[in-house]
């Protein structure tokens, strides 16, 4: 019996509040700049919009049904998909009515789901293809987790930002417990495994992210949701990669960015 799943949950519903804000010292072109501003940081244009790589590398990693999870504000998102021609994938849209974090958007996609397993993953981080077709290819739910040391080698990423990020604990290859937003005054152990939101989940998953308290920061979040769903007895076999992960969080985030995508080959 094949393992592979082929849905994938795109969470673009971000406010992108970073993004909006202006940096001297990123060089961006008047087009990049107008798309900030509005802070839908998926549609950046890299001659292509950055979701177009995301999309792309999707499908290279044999997704061919995908769920974008949008605010009902992102009409420019939806019209752009619907003057393209998609030989690859097929696109469904889950509305997030309000922004209530993370572990909400995911409740957004149950319908999408309907009963299978499928792969949850940022909009506004380009994830090696390879990463992508692990998870297409687990024997169940799971996680790649980045070692913290090649995520700063290998991407986009200032170390500063990386101690920042939610990171792991596993045992016997399957994860423990996420660590999220590291108290800064404690430090992280050496190359620590480093949860850049790439997930792939069962239906059991809604249950969690129904039941998970608000934050401290006043939302519903997946790492939460996660760990309850761990403590519950949720078992997500984890992999290891030493790969980089490009991240467009921040205005500073693009000039590099464009670097990096320079040359990759978009086909939907």
């Amino acid at each position: 019996m094949s393992h592979e799943v082929t849905k994938a949950v795109v969470l673009a519903r971000g406010l992108g509040t970073r993004m909006r804000r202006a940096n001297g010292a990123a060089q961006v072109g008047a087009e990049q700049a107008a798309v900030a501003d509005a802070g839908v940081k998926a549609m950046i244009p890299f001659e292509r919009p950055f979701l177009d790589y995301v999309l792309s590398g999707l499908a290279d990693a044999g997704y061919r049904q995908i769920c974008l999870v949008i605010g009902p504000e992102h009409d420019a998102i939806r019209d752009y998909y619907a003057e393209q021609i998609l030989l690859r994938v097929k696109l469904t849209w889950a509305i997030q009515h309000e922004p209530r974090g993370t572990a909400d958007a995911v409740l957004a996609a149950e319908s999408f789901a309907a009963g299978r397993e499928f792969v949850v993953m940022n909009s506004d981080n380009y994830y090696p293809v390879e990463a992508l077709r692990s998870l297409h290819d687990f024997p169940g739910p799971g996680a790649v987790l980045f070692e913290s040391d090649a995520l700063v080698r290998n991407s986009n990423i200032p170390a500063e930002r990386v101690r920042r990020y939610a990171y792991a604990e596993v045992e016997h290859g399957v994860l423990a417990r996420l660590i999220e937003k590291p108290d800064p005054a404690i430090p992280a152990p050496p190359n620590v495994l480093v949860s850049m939101n790439l997930w792939r989940f069962s239906p059991e998953i809604f249950e969690h992210c129904r039941n998970v308290p608000i934050s401290p920061r006043g939302e519903y979040e997946l790492p939460m949701a996660v760990n309850r769903g761990v403590q519950d007895g949720m078992r997500l076999r984890v992999e290891t990669s030493r790969l980089g992960v490009l991240d467009l969080s921040e205005r500073g985030d693009i000039p590099a960015v464009a670097e990096r995508l320079s040359g990759i080959q978009v086909t939907l």
